[in-house]
């Protein structure tokens, strides 16, 4: 006789499955893989250069030769949309991770430090809260540079106190738990304590918070670059194509129109994924998947 054995499948696999049985995230991530392709394929997808100017032709509505039309100078309005979405893309991308990698270090050692180190820490976190958050950047990009790679630190540096709370909130819920207890009866320090078990089990809360930090980052460059204060000309963002097309809407309306099509339908699908992910990582439904 043999005894047949049902194992429950993991509690990643089960919130992987969990997030494919929605097809709202299933959509937002197939938009998003084919945005992302089509960003990165744009020299072979469109015949056009971003900055290639026709002043003979001006601004001028979708046709068969530009889509989605062109702006006064003759340009491309569908081939900047595909190269500004690399930028604003690759911004919000960079951005979140300076944010994740600050905060995430941040948050831990504030966790696992004693309580008048983690108040102190928790207090610098406060004053940088109390400062308005848009005028810290602002002041940032203008102290630091305009310059791309300088934008996304800027954006980071102050994307990173959220980031802290919520790593430094899980630390304390588990840093009297048995697992660390045990660990540190069997001698382990506070640096293995902290790579060995303590980052494990805030990978969950960090994925989840991360990419909901995406989306509020693009919005954030585009809101810089709308100012005039974020990618400046020839290139483009997102952000600068909506500033070019509000300048322009009553008299080329398809310049505001596309651009903020795209973005916003990013945006929608990122927090779609987001929502998605913070459902799927959800403890209790890794303890239903586990009854």
């Amino acid at each position: 006789m043999k005894l047949e054995t049902q194992l429950s499948p993991s509690p990643w696999r089960a919130a992987w499955r969990r997030m494919m049985s929605s097809w709202l995230t299933v959509g937002a991530l197939v938009f998003l893989a084919c945005l992302i392709f089509a960003c990165g394929m744009a020299e072979t997808i469109s015949p056009h250069q971003p900055n290639a100017q026709d002043l003979e032709l001006k601004a001028s509505g979708p046709s068969a030769a530009h889509w989605m039309g062109t702006d006064p100078l003759g340009r491309d309005i569908a081939t900047r949309i595909l190269y500004g979405g690399r930028v604003s893309l690759l911004v919000g991308a960079l951005a979140t991770s300076v944010a994740v990698l600050i905060g995430v270090s941040y948050g831990l050692l504030a966790g696992l430090a004693g309580p008048r180190t983690d108040a102190a820490m928790m207090r610098v976190v406060d004053i940088l809260y109390a400062f308005p958050f848009m005028t810290f950047v602002i002041i940032l990009t203008v102290v630091i540079g305009r310059e791309f790679w300088l934008l996304f630190i800027a954006i980071g540096a102050v994307e990173w106190l959220t980031m802290a709370r919520v790593v430094r909130g899980q630390v304390l819920g588990l840093k009297n738990q048995e697992f660390v207890t045990a660990a540190r009866a069997y001698g382990a320090r506070g640096g293995r304590i902290l790579l060995r078990h303590m980052l494990p089990n805030v990978v969950g809360p960090v994925i989840v918070y991360a990419s909901l930090t995406v989306p509020g980052v693009m919005l954030l460059e585009a809101t810089l670059s709308f100012l005039g204060l974020g990618i400046q000309p020839p290139d483009a963002s997102w952000g600068v194509l909506i500033r070019d097309g509000a300048d322009n809407m009553e008299t080329s309306p398809w310049m505001l129109f596309f651009p903020s099509l795209f973005f916003s339908s990013t945006l929608f699908a990122l927090n779609a994924v987001g929502d998605g992910l913070r459902d799927a990582l959800d403890p209790k439904s890794f303890q239903e998947a586990g009854d």
